[in-house]
């Protein structure tokens, strides 16, 4: 028998409390701009790819990829660090093409079903995580959107899809007990908050006359901050909050310290969390957080500052009784536990272009919205000077004017010279490219896995 929630906890089948923690595998069937260091987002990096080299061998690349990204030993070593727990996003183009909506890509399912398999029989649990919807549920890159509008929420064809989708990922997984749930949404971006409550409402109904006994893990609108949108509470569902510390992002400052004005120490976290967290606590279902972690900057002094804010955070978590899920598990350097090897032939040949789009702060994730200053603080000073009442969802006027200079102009205008780097290369040196993502080609970030190694072991609980 599955999970499934009983009170304010998951318990498995013979009634015994389960706290899931383990990690995000961000980066692999939801490819992301700063995991492995491409610019803009996943469907435009790959259709410059394969004009740069022909579809035939952008697939094999790509296909090489997904197989290296996460296998035996990656599996192993989660297990090994004490976690039970991955939270695996993906993108909806793996199952269905724009060209021919409603129809099931039958083959997009055989490295999740792979991955799946591997984490069971290490017993870890998988949340299936759809990270990208058609038509992007939310204004940025991860969820495969060029733009800034988050088109889902306008048109109900789209969210005729995904229910679709729904339906199919719910049926195919129905009876595998390793299967912790199905977290449907990432990080919802309503802007209205009037789409994404009915949406659910049927959504849920959708899933659950596919499969009766899964965990529904629903995230709150607004990156999953406001649960306001839920009119009701499902029966089997965790309502997911998203926990990023402020002093942990790019631009963070020191910690304990002010980051933009707000000062960040442990309190502070603390209330922050129990902010996010009220809903869950005054309906008495399971906490859960289904992404947080802080950024990584390369500077030891700024770093063991940051490996502080995790450390405070897993302990608000385990006084809490909170399950969570920390992003993520691989990537390029900027937050993984283990990431590829600077020497190997991947940050080789891509190691220039990477630190190009550092310079220029083309990925939101890894900017401190401070690059090219020079160049954006006119235009900064102009929209607050002319548009001073202007505050577009969801963050504001300073960060949507980022997100459409930096985020999107900028970095869609790197692509062709990243598609470019994939030129000339045989068959075996696409191989190679890819094979730097496998675990043993990788460099582990030992501090952070004897961190979470320690606090695993330390609190204990199944």
């Amino acid at each position: 028998m599955t999970l499934h929630v009983s009170g304010n906890h998951l318990v498995a089948a013979d009634g015994t409390p389960v706290r899931l923690r383990g990690v995000g595998l961000g980066g692999w069937m939801n490819m992301e701009n700063f995991i492995t260091g491409y610019p803009a987002n996943e469907s435009a990096m790959r259709e410059a790819v394969a004009e740069a080299i022909g579809e035939e061998r952008a697939e094999l690349f790509f296909d090489r990829l997904l197989t290296s990204f996460f296998g035996e030993s990656d599996a192993a070593l989660l297990s090994e660090i004490g976690m039970n727990c991955v939270r695996i996003p993906v993108n909806y183009r793996h199952f269905e093409s724009d060209d021919r909506p409603f129809e099931t890509i039958e083959r997009g399912f055989r490295h999740l079903d792979r991955v799946i398999d591997l984490l069971g029989r290490h017993g870890v649990y998988s949340v299936i995580d759809l990270h990208a919807v058609p038509g992007s549920q939310n204004q940025h890159w991860h969820s495969d959107n060029p733009t800034h509008v988050a088109s889902f929420w306008r048109h109900r064809h789209f969210q005729d899809r995904v229910v679709r989708l729904w339906e199919v990922i719910a049926d195919r997984y129905k009876d595998n007990p390793w299967v912790a749930g199905y977290n449907p949404v990432n990080e919802p971006g309503d802007p209205t908050g009037r789409v994404v409550g009915p949406f659910y409402d049927r959504l849920v109904k959708a899933v659950r006359a596919a499969d009766p006994h899964h965990v529904l893990f629903l995230d709150g609108n607004t990156y999953s901050t406001d649960f306001s949108v839920f009119r009701e509470l499902y029966e089997n569902t965790v309502f997911v909050c998203h926990d990023y510390a402020l002093a942990g992002f790019a631009h963070g400052g020191p910690y304990p310290g002010h980051t933009r004005g707000e000062w960040v120490d442990r309190a502070q976290l603390e209330r922050t969390f129990e902010r996010r967290t009220v809903f869950q606590r005054q309906t008495g279902t399971p906490l859960w957080v289904g992404e947080f972690g802080p950024v990584y900057t390369g500077d030891p002094a700024v770093d063991e500052q940051r490996y502080q804010i995790l450390r405070d955070q897993l302990e608000i978590y385990d006084a809490h009784g909170a399950g969570w899920s920390l992003w993520t598990y691989k990537d390029v350097g900027l937050q993984g536990l283990v990431t590829a090897d600077p020497a190997g032939p991947y940050m080789e040949r891509f190691g220039a272009f990477i630190a190009k789009k550092a310079r220029l702060g083309a990925d939101r994730w890894g900017s401190t919205m401070e690059e090219s200053s020079d160049v954006l603080a006119p235009l900064h000073r102009l929209v607050e000077t002319e548009f001073p009442g202007w505050d577009p969802y969801p963050w504001g006027a300073r960060y949507q004017t980022d997100d459409l200079i930096r985020h999107i102009l900028i970095a869609q205008a790197l692509l062709p010279e990243y598609a470019a780097l994939f030129k000339g290369l045989s068959d075996e040196e696409l191989l190679a490219l890819a094979d730097s993502f496998a675990l043993s080609a990788c460099v582990r970030r030992e501090p952070l896995i004897e961190l979470l190694s320690g606090n695993l072991g330390a609190s204990g609980g199944r």
